[in-house]
């Protein structure tokens, strides 16, 4: 599956109009991938739209909308999404008992060896291990929540679309033993998630899809201060008037000007942020000439998300 960009990302105001009917819709496609493997584990199968709706919330609930932090998150949970024949799932152990919950876990190790598909039943039955994600794994700890991918070849993947042969997930622990059938709607979800790409529960809206426009801080005869659509008070952008295609096109008086505006902002947001850090975009063909002047102490916080 491809992985979630920001174009595909609904704005929060917009998000807040729409958020009860895409909920809905997102609970009734979790249902048909949710499943039981005995009495205490559950394997959510994570895709496209699983992984944008937390996208989604996560960015509602923190009230982000700054591109580059909005990038942070889909960057986090596109590393949950499933790649050319895989199947990714979150894997859930769920013990209820608050007391029990640690000695149980422990009684658990080593189940990132003993999950597996089973395609086909008998000797013809084909295993198709589950691969853990090993920055979770511990020799001596499990953790309650894991996620996991199965790699199919094209063998399995018409295997698992062949509705005659039976698919199972299978726990062979020895302190845990359980297996269970696929239920038809989660592998035909499976399988369309394989085959194609399923239509988005989520579209933006054209008539919002143009972006906000920057602030303007203060402005001048060829130069003005603006703050980015979207960004925070610690990134402030110096930039010509007029359009500069490039930085070898600015003239010397534009360039002596700019440099003592960006000089004379940096100033100011150092003076209140303790330290800032310049970034110059040259212009070109993707972007116009501007200087971007960021806090140092937001600098910080963004890299440590």
């Amino acid at each position: 599956m491809r992985p979630l960009v920001r174009e595909e990302i609904v704005a929060l105001e917009e998000y807040a109009a729409r958020r009860d009917d895409y909920r809905d819709a997102v609970i009734a496609h979790k249902r048909d991938r949710r499943m039981p493997v005995g009495d205490r584990v559950t394997l959510l199968f994570e895709d496209r739209e699983t992984l944008r709706f937390q996208v989604q919330e996560m960015l509602w609930v923190e009230r982000i909308s700054e591109p580059d932090r909005v990038q942070d998150e889909l960057d986090v949970y596109n590393e949950l999404m499933p790649g050319p024949g895989e199947l990714s799932a979150t894997l859930f152990i769920e013990i209820t008992d608050m007391p029990e919950i640690r000695p149980e876990l422990d009684r658990l190790i080593g189940l990132d060896e003993k999950v597996s598909l089973v395609l086909g039943s008998g000797d013809d039955a084909d295993a198709v291990p589950a691969r853990f994600d090993e920055r979770q794994l511990e020799e001596d700890r499990i953790s309650a929540v894991h996620y996991l991918r199965f790699h199919l070849d094209e063998g399995q993947i018409a295997r698992l679309a062949d509705s005659s042969q039976p698919a199972r997930i299978r726990i062979a622990h020895p302190n845990y033993g359980a297996e269970n059938d696929l239920a038809p709607a989660l592998r035909a979800s499976l399988v369309r998630g394989l085959t194609a790409e399923p239509a988005p529960l989520l579209q933006r809206d054209p008539s919002r899809t143009a972006p906000p426009p920057d602030t303007v801080l203060r402005e001048g005869a060829r130069v003005r201060v603006v703050r980015p659509a979207g960004a925070s008070r610690d990134h402030v952008v110096v930039e010509p008037i007029d359009e500069v295609p490039s930085l070898l096109a600015a003239s010397p008086e534009l360039l002596g000007e700019l440099m003592l505006t960006v000089q004379a902002v940096a100033t100011e947001l150092a003076g209140v942020r303790g330290g800032c850090r310049i970034r110059t975009d040259v212009g070109g063909s993707e972007t116009r000439l501007r200087w971007h002047v960021h806090a140092l102490e937001a600098e910080r916080r963004d890299r440590s998300r």
